[in-house]
């Protein structure tokens, strides 16, 4: 992942109000310091052209120009860490009962999604009964000369047939539903067990590491033009922060994207709003799936796959990583 600079982080807004207010003041000072006076003192000018001189030296030197913009850095995310949470390790714990609970409100989504596709699945057959019905009233009444009869069945099964066509329709976008809520949640349940462990680790692992590069040692690395060990392991747990923040967003809008799309479902008259169809088809065309990967073209095709069957009746699964596996952070540190 591609780092964020220091100027679109948190901290990054605290040194842009500093830098202005110390941009400000040397302005204010400028306009208001009594030059004439100054330029006539040798011994002021001299302290003037020596300030100049070392603000030249400052910005013209690599390594003092990188260990001041480190100390400046360091202090302003000290200022911004007083009012806002910005340590990874902090934001990842409150990610996690973010899942937690994200986790809980998809299981209830996903089982409301079942009940209403039994549902529909119900309706399903029963207008097929119907229509097979009609239709053989329709064929004994044009044996028997019935016209009106078997006009009025024949536009009656008409109508079921065309209704079946929509809510079959709508019974495959909620399998689409179904399958994909299924796959986050175990997925999402996989995220979740990959943060703990990294917390409980890394935690700790960062204390080692903080207490053994300390501000002086992390200074005279950036003065020497090595990396920064601290400042890397940092940087690790706040691409991981980053891609988690991603990863509960995507899970957070589909939740309330199917929850729409439910909403919208009249079962009882077997209609449903355009526009929450076309909200799950924008989905589906998009490219990439953070949660999902690869496993997002599988679903997809699962669903419109006459041969594999969707058991509504089968539990949604609980799933763990298992053991040995790798923890899908642990690439970050590499």
């Amino acid at each position: 992942m591609k780092p964020k600079s220091f100027w679109k982080r948190p901290e990054g807004v605290t040194g842009l109000l500093f830098l202005m207010a110390i941009l400000g003041a040397v302005g204010f000072l400028a306009v208001s310091l009594p030059w004439a006076a100054i330029l006539a003192n040798t011994l002021y000018l001299a302290g003037v052209v020596a300030v100049l001189g070392i603000i030249v030296y400052m910005v013209l030197d690599p390594k003092v120009r990188n260990l001041v913009f480190y100390m400046y850095k360091s202090v302003m995310r000290a200022i911004t860490g007083m009012f806002v949470q910005i340590d990874p390790i902090g934001i990842l714990k409150s990610y996690v009962d973010e899942l937690q609970n994200n986790l809980r409100k998809m299981n209830k989504q996903i089982s409301q999604l079942r009940a209403q596709m039994h549902k529909l699945k119900e309706l399903i057959v029963n207008n097929e009964r119907e229509i097979s019905n009609n239709l053989k009233l329709a064929g004994r009444a044009k044996d028997t000369n019935k016209r009106n009869v078997m006009i009025l069945k024949s536009r009656r099964a008409g109508r079921l047939k065309d209704s079946n066509m929509r809510l079959e329709t709508l019974y495959q976008k909620m399998e689409v539903l179904y399958r994909v809520l299924t796959k986050m949640y175990e997925n999402s349940q996989i995220l979740s067990e990959d943060i703990k462990d990294q917390v409980m680790v890394k935690e700790q692992e960062r204390k080692a590491i903080h207490a053994s590069h300390g501000a002086m040692t992390s200074a005279m690395s950036v003065i020497n033009g090595d990396p920064d060990q601290r400042a890397m392991f940092d940087m690790a747990m706040e691409n991981i922060t980053e891609d988690v923040a991603s990863k509960v967003g995507e899970m957070e809008r589909f939740m309330e994207m199917s929850s729409n799309f439910m909403d919208s479902v009249d079962l009882q008259n077997g209609v449903f709003e355009e526009e929450g169809m076309e909200m799950l088809e924008q989905w589906e065309k998009e490219s990439t799936s953070l949660l999902l990967g690869e496993e997002k073209g599988t679903l997809l095709l699962q669903a419109e796959s006459n041969n594999d069957v969707l058991d509504l009746d089968a539990p949604v699964p609980e799933r763990a990583r298992q053991s040995g596996s790798k923890n899908q952070y642990d690439s970050f540190f590499d």
